[in-house]
């Protein structure tokens, strides 16, 4: 079990959590091709900091998770992936993703994304 991160601040919060919730953190918030030892791990999610907030960047948020996550689906551990994005029109949007992970449980997680 790992030290769990706050997907808002991006603290730990002295809970432990399962290494899924933490590769799905790394790999939304690690801009994409930054990380040394990987250069496609990460996702373009930071570049949504310059948009406005209009409909389509929701979909674009949507998008550029999935491509994110999609490793998680190829190394087996997830069975599916499903996510949703909510944009509210305050300056943020919230990704919500749902997983089945490979033992067929699922599990829940929300990622703020901040637009303009």
């Amino acid at each position: 079990m790992d030290a769990g991160i706050n997907p808002t601040t991006g603290d730990l919060t002295g809970q432990r959590i399962n290494t899924l919730a933490n590769a799905v953190y790394i790999r939304l918030m690690t801009p994409l091709g930054t990380w040394w030892a990987d250069p496609t791990l990460g996702s373009r999610l930071h570049e949504l900091r310059r948009e406005k907030d209009r409909p389509r960047v929701g979909i674009l948020a949507r998008q550029y998770a999935e491509q994110a996550l999609q490793p998680l689906l190829d190394d087996g551990r997830a069975k599916k992936i499903t996510i949703t994005a909510e944009q509210p029109h305050n300056g943020w949007l919230t990704l919500q993703i749902d997983i089945i992970d490979a033992t067929g449980n699922p599990q829940v997680f929300r990622q703020p994304v901040r637009v303009i």
